[in-house]
């Protein structure tokens, strides 16, 4: 199945990062795009949250699912878009705060980021290291990833490739893009184990 409709605590990710969007006060409405072949069991899953809530037919990629997501949104009618990942399901309401905040405070796009704590080594095609990253000036990104609709849709009009970072897009325009503080519990849930990680999580969340 979808990612988005794996169940965490017998509630599909997809739901609980919609909870945790509108959990935030920030968020008003939320486009959600479906693989073509999901969209009624998607459907299912947002109707509770009415009409703040609805469900377009993605597309082959990344890039072209939020392409798709960010057609379905009037032009004009809101102040701050936001790119999220339902696989990112537990990011906290601050981490959505900050996006927003620095959006609102000036910022033509804002990503919540995490340092990196690895070591961090460049291989070449034989798999021999040939670098050691300074890990002092990396940082992992995470989402929502938040932007001006007007920098966001020029980005989107200017992309011709596939892209897994919408920030990017943003950088290859020689936009600035601003980094806030993001948060563990924003982890990507890609993994068995990742999933293992995410119901200890909520379990303990629950438990409080």
């Amino acid at each position: 199945m979808p990612k988005a409709l794996v169940p965490v605590r017998g509630v599909p990710l997809l739901a609980h990062a919609l909870q945790g969007l509108f959990a935030s006060g920030r968020v008003d409405q939320v486009v959600v795009a479906a693989p073509p072949d999901h969209v009624e069991e998607f459907t299912a899953v947002v109707r509770p949250f009415g009409d703040s809530c609805r469900v377009v037919a993605g597309g082959s990629d990344r890039t072209s699912s939020v392409r798709r997501a960010l057609d379905a949104v009037e032009a004009g009618s809101c102040d701050v878009l936001l790119v999220h990942d339902a696989a990112r399901a537990f990011t906290p309401p601050e981490v959505v705060h900050g996006v927003v905040d620095a959006i609102a405070g000036g910022a033509q796009a804002a990503v919540p980021v995490l340092p990196v704590t690895d070591t961090i080594k460049v291989v070449d095609a034989a798999g021999v290291i040939t670098a050691t990253q300074d890990r002092t000036s990396l940082r992992a990104v995470q989402t929502p990833q938040g932007f001006t609709e007007a920098v966001l849709r020029a980005a989107y009009a200017a992309s011709v490739d596939a892209t897994t970072d919408d920030a990017g897009l943003v950088e290859r325009l020689g936009g600035r893009v601003q980094t806030v503080a993001g948060h563990h519990h924003a982890m990507k849930i890609t993994t068995v184990f990742d999933l293992a990680v995410a119901e200890a999580v909520l379990a303990e969340a629950e438990q409080r």
